[in-house]
């Protein structure tokens, strides 16, 4: 039987019955009830009553039931950060004797006993268990214990497993997101800076999505991070062997980078343009970002610049092969790069042309790089389109088509006479909101 068993329970007396489970000496009851709970949270139901309860199960070797603990630990801390604020003075005992009560803020016994589960779960020498661990003090969104948890965060920063490393990595942007001051103090910021050249390539992948979040949101704006030569090699070094997601983010990171001279962008292009043939069109996008912004060191007319704008062609065209959520986001960034290098995509127009079961999002997005792409070579063939989609459905795209036809007229000069040509024969159409637009564009034509 699956788990679905969990989320079919109506008891009256569901609360009572599940604090007794919990409670329970068998591990396998614990873990039965630990998931009815989770069910039950996750069809909305308030098991918040549960909490220390659910906290005294997180003292297990078995990791499932951690892991079903953490994900309602971390669900009630978000929710509701002040259930488990309480002004209870409370001594706190660790297994390995007493601590002095001014060692420890006034917070709710739940809250404590939580830190010290995973505290101690930090210190556990299983590396899945103690990411699992840094990962939830990340999401225990409570000012009131952030700046305990700093020195597990600190041990997990220099973990001899790359896993934990790369996971606290991440913990420190969020915890910078709770308190910027502490994480500045604490100096992880300096240690997130040593994660870059760390020699596993996702630990250095997460560390550059750590800055980068923080960059985002910090309030002076100034970047956390100036790159050099060496840490771009370092960088490039990591692109070719972490995950898809990890080279969105060093790909990103790159493209703030203004190289020396000519040499050094020639030399990242080289070592960035076999991620154009990556599956992921993010990464796709990002490293035509990143040669894009290259190219603008490099000499225009030179053949190395000639070859990578040949290049940058075919990964752009096949992404519009892709479902129409992809296809839009790839039209409005090939209409940025249209803007700016339009000799890319000039030989392209007839990827662009619409399809009759496109998305309404998608046909607009191909007319605007329709007519930013018309020239005199191939003004013919476009205004033969837009004739044919002055004849769909869609008043309001046939109207944005015949609109076209005159942007398209006052683009290409010489063509005027052909689209005023063309913009006559939709008026003999005779349909209402045609002849209307039509009469308009006309107008601006001879203005």
């Amino acid at each position: 039987m699956t788990d679905s068993k969990y989320f079919t329970t109506t008891k009256k007396g569901e609360i009572f019955e599940l604090k007794s489970e919990l409670n329970n000496d068998k591990k396998e009851k614990k873990k039965e009830a630990v998931k009815k709970v989770i069910a039950s949270m996750t069809v909305g139901k308030d098991v918040s009553a549960l909490f220390p309860d659910v906290v005294n199960c997180m003292q297990t070797d078995n990791l499932e039931l951690k892991k079903l603990v953490y994900l309602y630990l971390m669900n009630y801390a978000k929710s509701q950060p002040d259930m488990a604020i309480m002004a209870v003075n409370t001594f706190v005992k660790v297994s390995s004797g007493k601590v002095p009560s001014n060692t420890y803020p006034r917070i709710s016994l739940q809250l404590t006993a939580l830190y010290f589960c995973v505290v101690r779960t930090a210190r556990i020498p299983t590396p899945l268990i103690r990411a699992l661990a840094v990962r939830t003090m990340g999401c225990i969104r409570v000012d009131k214990i952030t700046e305990y948890l700093c020195e597990p965060l600190r041990k997990c920063l220099k973990d001899e497993d790359p896993y934990v490393r790369k996971t606290a990595a991440v913990c420190v942007a969020k915890l910078y997101d709770i308190s910027s001051g502490l994480v500045e103090d604490q100096g992880f910021l300096e240690q997130l800076k040593e994660l870059l050249s760390d020699s596993n390539p996702m630990v250095v992948a997460n560390a550059v999505a750590a800055l980068s979040e923080i960059n985002e949101s910090s309030p002076t704006g100034q970047p956390l991070v100036e790159l050099s030569t060496s840490t771009i090699n370092k960088l490039l070094t990591a692109l070719n062997e972490c995950t898809e997601w990890g080279q969105v983010f060093i790909l990103d990171s790159l493209s703030n980078y203004t190289p020396r001279d000519e040499r050094e962008a020639q030399s990242i292009c080289e070592r960035i343009t076999p991620r154009l043939a990556h599956a992921n069109a993010a990464v796709v996008l990002s490293a035509v970002k990143v040669l894009i912004k290259m190219m603008e060191i490099l000499a225009g007319d030179t053949e190395f610049c000639n070859t990578l704008s040949k290049k940058l062609a075919p990964p752009l065209v096949t992404l519009l092969s892709s479902e129409p959520e992809v296809q839009y986001v790839a039209l409005r960034n090939i209409n940025l790069i249209v803007q700016k290098k339009p000799d890319i995509l000039k030989h392209e127009m007839k990827v662009f042309f619409v399809k009759y079961n496109d998305p309404i999002y998608v046909k607009l997005e191909k007319l605007d790089i329709m007519i930013r792409l018309a020239s005199q070579a191939n003004i013919a063939q476009v205004l033969s389109e837009l004739k044919e989609y002055a004849t769909e459905v869609d008043v309001d795209f046939v109207r944005k088509a015949v609109r076209a036809i005159g942007r398209c007229a006052i683009k290409v000069e010489p063509s005027a006479e052909r689209c005023v040509s063309t913009l006559l024969d939709l008026i003999q159409t005779k349909v209402n909101y045609v002849v209307q637009e039509a009469i308009v564009v006309i107008k601006d034509i001879f203005r």
